[in-house]
């Protein structure tokens, strides 16, 4: 067993004292520096070509709403600041009769926007929703749907699923005639 003398009680206290003075030098050098402060709202930063804030729901070609209220967006929010209600209309196509989010609760991870099979939802580079009243970060439908198609204007989710089929098989856009299995065996 190796037998230590204790250091000197002045040691820790001089290792104390120049951390400490090492600290007040770093702050005297940087008071008398001209600050650098960006002006906010009139000098805005440009943000990353991903930056993800703000949520809006797109619309099709066609000018319809994308979102077919298939509770993805809910069901994968880890926060739980998506609602909504599903409806159909008569010629078979579901629709969001309301959607709901709380912008007050959200936390902008974008699970929402990956989870969207018709790319109704994306999240976009516009952040500025702070407000003085909490009830007014609780957007509606009418305040998110947007009538542009966002960064995928020319998909149609309907043109490729969501609806029977009208025509025979074979005749849907992409899809192949079908293969007679007979003509398959040897």
């Amino acid at each position: 067993m190796i037998n230590r003398k204790p250091p000197p009680l002045w040691q820790p206290v001089l290792e104390g004292a120049c951390g400490l003075l090492s600290g007040f030098a770093m702050t005297f050098r940087h008071l008398f520096r001209k600050p650098i402060t960006e002006p906010y709202p009139e000098f805005k930063r440009r943000l990353p070509e991903r930056t993800r804030a703000t949520i809006i729901l797109t619309r099709d070609p066609d000018g319809e709403e994308r979102c077919v209220a298939c509770y993805l967006c809910s069901g994968v929010c880890p926060v739980n600041c998506i609602s909504m209600q599903s409806a159909e209309s008569p010629d078979g196509r579901r629709h969001a009769a309301w959607f709901r989010i709380n912008f007050a609760r959200c936390i902008y991870c974008g699970f929402c926007e990956e989870a969207c099979p018709t790319l109704a939802i994306q999240l976009t580079p516009h952040f500025e929703t702070s407000r003085q009243d909490i009830l007014k970060l609780l957007y509606e439908k009418e305040d998110l749907l947007v009538d542009h198609g966002g960064r995928n204007s020319e998909y149609n989710f309907y043109r490729h699923a969501g609806v029977a089929v009208a025509g025979g098989k074979g005749d849907h856009i992409g899809e192949e005639e079908p293969v007679d299995i007979r003509t398959l065996m040897p």
